[in-house]
């Protein structure tokens, strides 16, 4: 059963919504001296190295059951590679507030595709829920979603809303997965990512030097603190108070990304963002209405 939150968990869970709504800011002031590869490599790379330390620090056992392996292989390219890569890239043209707002569907595409390929079925309530979200995800991306004329912002909006379902397709194979340590886990996807991104990296847009600016920093950062440190204060926020609990990280990223944009990079942020936003939140307190109401209970 799970623990009651201590006032550590929720410390974490306020953390882990900073971190992780401010990474976009962070990700717009990189690619001010980087490409969108050089940006997605970096991070990967850092963040794995750091964790591959830690795994040898605390001596976490490596799988040696083949089907974990190929798990790791495709969660590590879909969980890292891939959704990192369009986030840098549609980061380009879009502000850091719609790639922010564009992560909280996540959680409203993994539940249908639990439903098919687990045995997390749907039931009316979530089902509302999702149709919610996907009106308000439809609501931020606007009526020009399926115009890829030039000048057009379609296909990098597209591309942030399609890291989004990188994310879920990874987060269900994720729990498809058979037993395997959690750091190891974070660490080794981490090291498939970069294995994946590198190559794209060099060939095209070459070795990177330190740039002027803050842009290198800004690629430290993203590699230290959101992609390896906020990994392991997941794991530890789920161990001790619970996936729900970890839920609320959901609701509070798109927040942050917005306020981060606004006040830091003075991002414009249109009526439609905030419409989309109150739906897709919406959409979320309503699928998750059960585990949320029994957390509050607690």
């Amino acid at each position: 059963m799970t623990n009651q939150p201590t006032p550590y968990n929720w410390l974490s869970i306020i953390l882990l919504g900073l971190i992780w709504g401010g990474t976009f800011m962070v990700v717009a002031m990189a690619l001010e001296g980087y490409g969108p590869l050089t940006v997605a490599a970096a991070r990967t790379t850092l963040g794995a190295v750091s964790l591959l330390i830690l795994v040898q620090v605390l001596r976490r056992p490596y799988p040696t059951d083949p089907t974990v392996w190929r798990y790791l292989l495709v969660i590590g390219a879909l969980n890292t590679a891939l959704p990192f890569a369009l986030l840098s890239w549609g980061q380009q043209y879009v502000p850091s507030a719609f790639a922010g707002i564009s992560m909280a569907v996540l959680p409203l595409i993994v539940f249908p595709l639990a439903h098919v390929f687990s045995d997390e079925k749907m039931s009316l309530r979530k089902t509302v829920g999702v149709i919610l979200g996907f009106i308000g995800a439809a609501v931020l991306i606007g009526p020009g979603a399926f115009d890829f004329s030039d000048g057009s912002l379609a296909l990098p909006q597209l591309a942030c809303v399609g890291a989004s379902c990188s994310y879920a397709v990874s987060s269900v194979l994720t729990r498809r997965c058979p037993p395997v340590d959690s750091i190891t886990m974070a660490a080794l996807t981490l090291v498939v990512g970069s294995v994946c991104l590198l190559p794209a990296m060099l060939i095209f847009e070459g070795l990177p030097t330190w740039a002027d600016g803050r842009a290198p920093y800004a690629i430290l950062f993203l590699g230290l603190v959101p992609t390896a440190f906020a990994a392991l204060l997941r794991v530890q926020t789920i161990r001790t108070a619970g996936s729900v609990f970890m839920t609320l990280v959901n609701y509070q990223v798109p927040v942050w990304s917005m306020i981060f944009g606004a006040l830091v990079l003075s991002e414009a942020l249109p009526l439609r963002f905030f419409v989309a936003l109150a739906l897709i939140l919406t959409g979320l307190a309503v699928s998750q209405w059960v585990g949320l109401k029994g957390l509050l209970r607690r």
